[in-house]
């Protein structure tokens, strides 16, 4: 019984290691970047799985959130500096 477990959850893993990342594991992968704490299972996956347009599109996205929240910050300090 033990042993068809095993290999059924090697047949799992082996099968989900195989199929395209989803988008959220697109965004997980593409914010673990940003903060430079990809795992080596990850890395791997996205580039040999992962479609580029996703990484791309969700990084320019990435970016462009991370531009805006930092415009925004520096606004409301400026304006409660009254400058």
């Amino acid at each position: 019984m033990a042993v068809l477990k095993l290999m059924w959850v090697l047949t799992m893993t082996e099968q989900t290691s195989k199929r395209d990342p989803s988008l959220w594991e697109v965004a997980k992968s593409v914010l673990a970047a940003f903060l430079g704490v990809q795992s080596r299972k990850n890395y791997e996956r996205d580039f040999t799985h992962g479609k580029p347009w996703q990484y791309i599109v969700i990084g320019l996205v990435g970016v462009a959130i991370f531009i805006a929240i930092v415009i925004t910050v520096v606004r409301i300090v400026l304006s409660s500096a009254g400058v």
